[in-house]
């Protein structure tokens, strides 16, 4: 997937921007009634004549975690983008955490965090002072302990001192996913979170996220082209071609639904359908 188009920092330092107040909490957030933590409806965005997304609708449930699959250009990273906020709809309602994401973002953005390899971190900065950075933006108690924190629970305490720019790639995954993690979100975002991992390391991310959500409710969105690790992390599968969505369900509901041996087999035969049309 092709990386947001915007710094991260500005995202964030809009967030905490002085018009809204900071990182209120809106009094919807926790009501027992937000079941649906994300809810999109009829979302739509256009660059001139291309229909990038196209007028879509779905919800992901509180503690759930749902994968948005597609081609490269199929419209995943837009959704993402739009439903973290970094873009503007044409058209269509996104809520988060029940706030209307389009009147009310700030109510919800403090709760929520992304995670992608290809939004590269100041390369100048150590991996602590870039982990350090963000959770005084997103207003984290206790930052230096909660730095040491994510750092041991990701494997990461020796990569502390290093400069962000002499990191390898798979080392570049797991301090951005650290970045993610940092304000203990309600809502995760993940753009392809075990990208250039080796296998060991890999799994063993797919295992701590499993834990992290079971213990925080925390609910993901993630986009993936590793059908596998889709198949292990993920309750709903949206699988998008053309903006849309073409089809949904759980894993094995659609792997039995195409007569299919796995949800690999499945998305290649979705992709390879619409090129012999």
């Amino acid at each position: 997937m092709s990386p947001p188009r915007a710094p991260e920092a500005e995202i964030v330092q809009d967030m905490t921007s002085p018009r809204d107040g900071g990182f209120a909490v809106g009094p919807d957030d926790d009501s027992p009634n937000v079941i649906n933590v994300i809810e999109v409806r009829g979302l739509t965005k256009r660059y001139g004549t291309i229909t990038a997304v196209d007028g879509i609708d779905f919800t992901v449930r509180r503690g759930e975690t749902a994968a948005l699959l597609g081609a490269n250009g199929a419209g995943k990273t837009t959704t993402i983008a739009m439903v973290l906020g970094l873009l503007l709809p044409d058209a269509g309602i996104i809520k988060v955490l029940g706030c209307d994401m389009l009147a009310n973002r700030y109510q919800a953005l403090a709760r929520m965090n992304f995670s992608s390899p290809y939004v590269d971190l100041p390369r100048r900065l150590t991996v602590r002072q870039n982990l350090e950075v963000f959770a005084r933006l997103y207003g984290v108690a206790g930052v230096a302990a909660r730095v040491r924190e994510v750092a041991a629970e990701l494997d990461m305490t020796a990569l502390l001192a290093r400069p962000s720019g002499e990191l390898s790639a798979g080392q570049r995954s797991r301090v951005t996913l650290a970045k993610a993690l940092i304000n203990r979100p309600d809502v995760l975002l993940l753009d392809e979170p075990t990208a250039s991992l080796d296998p060991d390391t890999a799994d063993r991310i797919r295992g701590y996220l499993a834990a992290y959500q079971a213990r925080h409710g925390t609910t993901i969105l993630l986009a993936s082209h590793n059908m596998a690790e889709v198949e292990r992390m993920c309750s709903t599968v949206f699988i998008m071609r053309d903006g849309r969505i073409h089809d949904r369900g759980a894993p094995r509901d659609l792997v039995a639904r195409y007569g299919r041996a796995n949800l690999e087999e499945v998305f290649l035969h979705i992709v390879r359908e619409k090129a012999a049309q």
